[in-house]
């Protein structure tokens, strides 16, 4: 019973701690505004609508992104399965747009997840290398210069419509959330991801089929990193080079906010969704205060670092 107590309250001290600092966001992000312009927008509904409407995109890839986390693995090909994902959509075009940006999300996990299940390379040197080689191909498919291609109606109405005054992202990355939650609470999937994210070894003993599991993890990844890249072209109207590079930082950032242990076997869905939301409006308050794009992956990194230093020495004293 007090080993229980003990495990609740470590997994859910992290989203106290972040609830506790978007509160501080909110408060000093009002003071901030309301001392230079006059108004305090930040506590405007329309305004926080809109905020999280962009911040469904970050929290679609850092669903994906979390999943992989929670086995030890990392996946730094997002940036660019992002960015193919809606280049070929908005390419193709027509009913199939969505469908093909979804598989180039699939083909590129599949192929993660195979190099390093399969074939065993580090994830964070097979999935970079899958990146460079995405951004390549992407190169090459537009010659260098941005798609002259547009986003399809669908696309444009998923991300950027409203229905009953809600932003239609909203909806999508609500769907996302209450799948992946139930996978990693209510399945036997999920109960396998943490079993391999503790001791990969120990759950392969146990008859888990580590192979296969890392491999759906790292396709979950790439789908949920695809579908923001069809969402986000759908809500700019085109895709464009490099689009899915402001997103790598942030979506690990907000995982690791979140919860959960970087080192993987540990963290919960509500954590991330806690995460998201305060990078969301971190972004924003930073925006605010014309934050160049360079600082803010500073500040993303140094919190990063933090929870990795915390994690480390929380493990030394377990041990």
């Amino acid at each position: 019973m007090t080993s229980a107590s003990l495990s609740l309250s470590r997994d859910d001290r992290p989203i106290l701690i972040a609830a506790l600092f978007i509160l501080v966001i909110l408060v000093a992000g009002t003071v901030y505004t309301f001392a230079r312009f006059g108004s305090a927008p930040l506590l405007s509904p329309t305004y926080l609508l809109q905020q999280l409407q962009i911040g469904a995109f970050l929290g679609i890839v850092a669903a994906g992104m979390m999943v992989v986390i929670l086995i030890a693995q990392i996946d730094l090909s997002v940036p660019w399965t992002l960015a193919a994902a809606a280049m070929m959509a908005t390419s193709i075009g027509g009913p199939l747009a969505i469908p093909v940006g979804l598989g180039i999300g699939l083909l590129v996990g599949l192929v993660n997840g195979i190099g390093v299940a399969y074939l065993r390379v580090p994830s964070m040197i097979f999935t970079l290398g899958v990146n460079a080689v995405m951004r390549g191909l992407m190169v090459a498919h537009t010659g260098g210069y941005a798609p002259q291609t547009a986003a399809t109606d669908l696309m444009r109405s998923l991300a950027a419509d409203r229905t009953l005054g809600i932003p239609n992202a909203l909806f999508v990355w609500a769907v996302v959330s209450v799948l992946v939650a139930v996978m990693l609470q209510r399945t036997a999937l999920g109960r396998y991801i943490y079993a391999i994210g503790n001791k990969e070894a120990a759950a392969y003993l146990a008859g888990v089929d580590t192979r296969r599991v890392t491999v759906i993890c790292f396709v979950i990844c790439g789908v949920a990193a695809a579908l923001a890249g069809v969402l986000l072209a759908g809500y700019s109207t085109k895709a464009y080079q490099g689009m899915g590079d402001a997103y790598l930082l942030p979506s690990i950032a907000a995982v690791v906010i979140g919860g959960t242990n970087i080192l993987g076997g540990r963290g919960r869905y509500l954590g991330t969704l806690i995460g998201v939301v305060l990078i969301v409006l971190l972004n924003s308050v930073l925006s605010i205060m014309d934050m160049p794009e360079a600082g803010r992956q500073v500040i993303y990194g140094l919190v990063i670092i933090f929870m990795l230093l915390v994690y480390g020495r929380g493990e030394r004293v377990t041990s």
